[in-house]
């Protein structure tokens, strides 16, 4: 395998390995099949253009992986905050197949179990021991209730970082920032336990130790597992012989791809001719008739048998996966066949009918639920804590300007749904009918923001500086219209001005701050305020909204970035 250029950005999660046409497509959603007409696209101005969509990752704290001709022509990259380095063989890249993932996350999720553990015991043995003036001693019920606690908040931070999702492949840099992180955070959340949850006086030493020690052993182990982990599948056998139906480049590139996994066991056993298709000649591998399947299948070893086959094969293929049916192996289908389109595919059924969806937003039920529940849960709270400040509000927007104290607005919520949108009436009572009197002051192509609007009442200058005018907004949670984070919602008209790429912000439920919020709010131009909306739907989790929250806090109390 070759080595790969390497650009590590911020400190977050690792994305390597991905096509250009994804990388591309996140810039600007535009498809591109090559490194030529990468920079084609981008022209004269490639360089600057390529640095600015770099920075867009710098929030999520990306590593991107790039093969070297898409590079060149970039000698000024060095400016950018970002760290190179040649790649060891791929291993940056490669992601195992979604199962062995999850069994992945389970094993070093108990390994920091007991792992946590070992360095409780040992900072307490070694605070036990050593001779200070106070001595240290806890009871057993408090000393296993910390520890549970301390247990409990490592493995769920691993969790809300995904930090044992990519643990089998990272660089030894970013699992020691992995593990300061997680092991910083836990320590926080832990401290504020035993402050607020127990009011115990708990030895500083004793907390200074588990710390220190929890991310030594954590960091060890998992720098030790990444290179343990080939040579655990070779020495226990855990091999795994996959038959690939099909000839031609879809074949070679599902090939290349399996290869990448042999030090996890992946051993690619031949091809399979398939009766009509393409008909080149694998290098290394045997190929034999598709009519010798059953004769394999009794004499040799087969896991898995892979299709990489045209789509308008497969019918011809019924007899073979029927026969893979009743043998109880397992078969996979690559659904390349359309190769630029980047969307996360899934298999389910309706009814007896199975369906494969391809999806470009989140899918996933249970965490949408969970979403929706949080929405649900800190919108009440913040209406009942914030009720007075809603009052305030409501009786200095009566008394300063004519008009309702409440202004209702026609947006675009998720996939398209219209839905009113309520805000404190920041404006005169006629602001709308004189819209085309500010027209040409607005500083975007499409959104219509206008830089000190004319329109604005005193009140609504302070209103607008630290978003005041959306609390209304928590009612729209409530009814489903919206979430805490997420895309703003726009405006019908706006939407329809939208280029198709830029839709694609639609299918998330808006929300009251994203990232566009933290990265500058008014200031941003509206290119990198719908990429910035896409980035936010690629890569949404859970932690991702509460990061976005906790960041989105300070942004609006300092009043920057409003206009």
């Amino acid at each position: 395998m070759g080595k790969e250029f390497c650009f590590e950005i911020g400190d977050g999660d690792v994305w390597a390995g991905i096509g250009l046409e994804r990388l591309y497509g996140l810039a600007s959603g535009v498809d591109a099949t090559g490194a030529g007409e990468f920079l084609e696209v981008f022209g004269e101005e490639g360089r600057e253009t390529f640095g600015s969509w770099i920075q867009q990752f710098k929030f999520a704290g990306q590593e991107v992986v790039f093969d070297p001709s898409i590079i060149e022509g970039f000698g000024h990259i060095g400016n950018l905050p970002h760290r190179v380095w040649w790649g060891r063989d791929n291993l940056a890249g490669r992601r195992m197949f979604r199962s062995q993932q999850r069994k992945t996350k389970i094993l070093f999720g108990l390994s920091d179990v007991l792992l946590t553990a070992a360095a409780f015991q040992l900072a307490y043995f070694c605070r036990a021991w050593l001779p200070l003036s106070h001595q240290f001693y806890l009871v057993p019920e408090v000393k296993t209730l910390l520890l549970g606690v301390s247990i409990a908040t490592w493995v769920g931070t691993g969790y809300w970082l995904n930090v044992y999702g990519k643990l089998d492949a990272a660089v030894i840099g970013v699992i020691l920032r992995d593990s300061f992180r997680q092991v910083g955070y836990s320590s926080l959340a832990l401290v504020v336990f035993i402050l607020f949850g127990t009011r115990l006086d708990i030895s500083r030493v004793f907390l200074g130790l588990f710390i220190f020690l929890s991310w030594f052993l954590l960091a060890g182990f998992r720098i030790a597992a990444r290179n343990l982990l080939p040579l655990v599948s070779r020495r226990f056998g855990v091999e795994r012989y996959i038959l690939i139906v099909g000839l031609g480049e879809r074949a070679d590139r599902l090939a290349r791809n399996l290869e990448q996994y042999y030090d996890q066991g992946v051993r690619i056993v031949g091809f399979l001719a398939p009766p009509h298709g393409d008909r080149q000649t694998p290098e290394n591998y045997p190929v034999f008739p598709l009519e010798d399947l059953r004769a394999m299948l009794a004499r040799h070893v087969i896991d898995e048998i892979h299709f990489a086959v045209e789509s308008d094969q497969l019918p011809s293929l019924e007899e073979v996966f029927l026969w893979c049916d009743e043998e109880g192996v397992c078969s996979r289908v690559a659904v390349d066949f359309f190769p630029h389109v980047n969307s996360n595919l899934a298999l389910e059924r309706l009814g007896g009918t199975p369906l494969l969806t391809f999806t470009a937003a989140p899918d996933d039920a249970v965490l949408l639920f969970a979403k929706r529940c949080i929405d649900m849960a800190l919108a009440s709270v913040s209406i009942v804590i914030l009720s007075p400040v809603l009052l305030l509000v409501a009786v200095l927007v009566k008394a300063t300007s004519r008009g309702p104290v409440i202004f209702r607005q026609t947006r675009c919520g998720l996939n398209g749904r219209m839905f009113t949108c309520y805000k404190f009436r920041s404006m005169v009572a006629d602001a709308e009918a004189r819209q085309h009197e500010v027209a040409h002051l607005t500083e975007r192509q499409i959104a219509t923001k206008f830089r000190n609007d004319p329109r604005l009442t005193p009140v609504g200058k302070w209103l607008r500086k630290f978003s005041l005018d959306e609390l209304p907004q928590l009612f729209n949670v409530l009814k489903g219209n919206m979430s805490l984070v997420g895309p703003r919602p726009a405006i019908p008209s706006e939407v329809a001005q939208y280029q198709r790429w830029q839709r694609r912000r639609l299918r998330m439920r808006p929300g009251l701050t994203c990232l566009w919020a933290i990265q500058g709010r008014d200031q941003i131009d509206f290119e990198s305020w719908m990429r910035l909306d896409l980035q936010y739907i690629d890569n949404w989790s859970l932690g991702l909204d509460a990061r976005i929250l906790l960041m989105t806090i300070p942004q609006v109390l300092s009043g920057r970035g409003a206009s």
